[in-house]
């Protein structure tokens, strides 16, 4: 789904149970609106999906689009959960509005987004689907996300946990979260990043000691020799996939797609590369040029109920509408320390090619946290295979996906499959092979 620079869109899962609710005709007549037919292209499926508009703030005609697909064999006993291969539920959410085909009325909303508005918007998207679907509201809520969504999904975590705290009126029965290769701190992901592209023989030793003795990454603004060796270590990425190290850029379109710079995001000083801003490509380097030309096919808009109030923007992978991001956190590890101690469970993963946030900085950031260590470095296995290491800490399990990149899925779908299925069911990854 669309997202704003490097930002994966929040991850929604609930896990099901038999028990039914008994559905009134409004509720039923607003899902069957959205049910999506036919989609143009796609082979006959046996499972439903739904799409359309969850409207977050009327007074601005702020509303967020969804595409929902069901499970295609019981889905009433699987998960919701979003982009990840296998027999679950899946909602997809773009956030914040200006996002894919998520829209406001009101334009200079676009001039006043943030960490904050998103975090709000993307709670009364819950709140208000939950309306539009209340037979989903009892069982148990999961959120998760990749990128950018090391903010949303804690923000949008601390959201419902505090709501909770405050009124039953709109509760959610949530329970923990999942982030992947997520920003979390800007100076540990900042040094990580560095560090990481001097090890995997990216950059030379004279960019890596020029960064290290002129660049300090605890604060938000660089001197011109720290600017000078920067400019030297995103020149590589120019030429390379950041986002996965090892696999081929699109050269097709590679020189001649450009990309919105966004002021204001974390971290605030590598946010003032260009490079920085550069779009994931996936394990087909050219995948968004496929993709845009399909969102923006009339037929396709039509068949997701998408794009009614005709956008003045293209679907794209990247948000073009903004330019400026108002607020961002340094860190978001008290909020991550805080759900910790309300008892939300957390997981945190990394695939160990991506250079964007790569594995080093999630190992510093987490170092932060100083949880005590409940076991050690260890293997885990997909099958005959190891499919990466871990270690669990108390009351936080961080797991390395082997050979991913930075969005895991994309990469190791089997592995990504595992890696959820155990998070949902609160079991260690096996340690041994099977």
């Amino acid at each position: 789904m669309g997202k704003i620079f490097l930002a994966s869109i929040c991850i929604l899962h609930f896990f099901f149970t038999t028990n039914s609710i008994e559905l009134d005709q409004e509720v039923i007549a607003q899902q069957e609106a959205d049910l999506v037919a036919e989609l143009p292209g796609q082979p006959p499926v046996k499972f439903r999906q739904y799409s359309g508009y969850i409207t977050v703030e009327e007074s601005h005609g702020r509303a967020l689009f969804y595409w929902f697909f069901e499970a295609q064999d019981e889905s009433s006993t699987k998960p919701l959960l979003l982009w990840l291969n296998g027999e679950a539920n899946l909602l997809f959410v773009e956030s914040p509005v200006g996002v894919g085909f998520s829209y406001t009325n009101t334009s200079s909303d676009l001039l006043h987004l943030g960490d904050a508005i998103t975090a709000n918007d993307s709670y009364a998207f819950l709140v208000n689907w939950f309306k539009r679907f209340p037979q989903y509201k009892p069982f148990e809520f999961y959120i998760a996300g990749e990128s950018y969504a090391g903010h949303y999904v804690p923000q949008l975590a601390e959201k419902i946990f505090d709501a909770n705290e405050e009124s039953k009126e709109n509760y959610i029965n949530f329970k923990g979260f999942m982030i992947g290769n997520a920003l979390m701190d800007d100076e540990t992901d900042q040094t990580g990043m560095i560090d990481y592209a001097w090890d995997h023989a990216v950059i030379s030793d004279q960019v890596y000691r020029d960064i290290k003795k002129t660049c300090n990454f605890s604060i938000e603004h660089d001197n011109d020799s720290c600017s000078a060796a920067l400019d030297r270590y995103f020149q590589v990425y120019n030429i390379i996939d950041m986002y996965s190290l090892y696999v081929p850029i699109c050269v097709e379109n590679n020189s001649t797609k450009g990309f919105t710079m966004i002021e204001g995001v974390a971290p605030k000083l590598f946010s003032k590369y260009r490079e920085w801003h550069q779009k994931p490509a996936g394990y087909d380097p050219c995948i968004d040029s496929y993709t845009e030309v399909y969102f923006n096919r009339p037929d396709v808009q039509e068949a997701l109920h998408a794009n009614v109030t005709k956008i003045g923007y293209n679907w794209t992978h990247c948000s073009d509408a903004i330019d400026k991001w108002n607020d961002a956190p340094a860190s978001v590890l008290p909020i991550i320390k805080k759900l910790i101690n309300g008892g939300i469970r957390v997981w945190v993963y990394s695939g160990d090619t991506d250079g964007r946030i790569p594995v080093t900085s999630t190992r510093l950031t987490l170092h932060k946290l100083g949880l005590n260590t409940t076991q050690e470095w260890t293997p885990w296995y997909n099958r005959q295979q190891v499919g990466g290491w871990t270690i669990i800490y108390d009351g936080l399990t961080f797991v390395t996906v082997r050979g991913a990149g930075h969005q895991v899925p994309t990469f190791a779908p089997r592995q990504a499959q595992q890696l959820v299925s155990h998070f949902l069911a609160n079991q260690q990854l096996p340690s041994s092979a099977f």
